[in-house]
């Protein structure tokens, strides 16, 4: 991860040099929107994501939840027992970044049929 502590490009998305385009990748990719989806219904633990998240293979939610964990969306405990137990939640900002994340993918729900007849137009326009 690049320091940012002296950028002079801070809160401009659409510069290459802005910090926040890293976030936004972080954020935006399908893996993510899923996980902080799941994660905002409560705490979960590895195997409940990889069941309730279809089509994700283990090393991609790993990477996925190092990821968000990094960034401060989420917060990992692990529980010195035997077999480990590890429990995955949201942090005050992941709650923050999912509320919009769920709004998104309400509205992709509520728009699906214009949206796909769109697709189908698109598609079968000579």
């Amino acid at each position: 991860m690049t320091n940012y502590a002296i950028s002079p490009v801070l809160g401009q998305v659409l510069s290459t040099e802005c910090p926040s385009r890293e976030i936004l990748e972080h954020l935006a990719n399908k893996w993510s929107v899923l996980v902080l989806r799941c994660l905002s219904d409560g705490v979960h633990r590895f195997s409940e994501l990889k069941q309730r998240i279809e089509g994700v293979s283990e090393k991609m939610l790993s990477q996925t939840l190092k990821m968000l964990e990094q960034d401060g969306f989420i917060l990992r405990t692990v529980y010195p027992v035997v077999p480990p137990k590890v429990e995955y939640q949201l942090t005050i900002l992941g709650s923050q970044a999912a509320e919009k994340m769920n709004y998104l993918i309400g509205w992709i729900e509520k728009n699906l049929p214009e949206i796909l007849q769109n697709q189908q137009r698109i598609n079968t326009t000579p």
